[in-house]
């Protein structure tokens, strides 16, 4: 019988370790565009055509304590200051076969900032041109 763990999965920007995440939802990865849009002319006749568009983003709930936040603004910092932001992102759940990369990424934008009286989440998005993605089980 398979298991899900959720401390099996793992996020790595940069070589570095990410994490603090929030509680519930805490990484969603998706390509910007679907693979294969439909046209249909108007005689009915439909053709598929391929997007070529491999770009997509990775978005990352952190609490507001999470040491992931120093990081990635250090990255994001980097990056406004002299260009240097841009690095590898790999996201792997361990206890399946979901493997999800990119060779080249960068922070798009620090994020909002809210402060409540219990933790707050931090949002991240990470932004590629080209976003690999495996979907295994679990």
């Amino acid at each position: 019988m398979p298991t899900y763990d959720s401390s099996q999965v793992t996020l790595i920007f940069g070589g570095k370790v990410i994490n603090g995440f929030s509680e519930d939802s805490f990484i969603t990865a998706e390509r910007n565009e679907d693979t294969f849009t439909l046209v249909i002319g108007v005689d009915g006749f439909g053709t598929r055509a391929k997007t070529n568009n491999y770009s997509g983003r990775v978005t990352v709930n952190l609490q507001q304590s999470s040491p992931g936040n120093d990081i990635l603004q250090a990255f994001a910092t980097a990056d406004e200051q002299s260009n240097s932001g841009a690095q590898p992102c790999i996201l792997r759940d361990a206890s399946g076969r979901t493997l999800v990369t990119a060779a080249t990424a960068w922070v798009v934008k620090p994020p909002s900032i809210e402060f409540t009286r219990s933790v707050a989440d931090r949002q991240w998005i990470i932004e590629t041109d080209r976003l690999n993605i495996s979907v295994g089980g679990n």
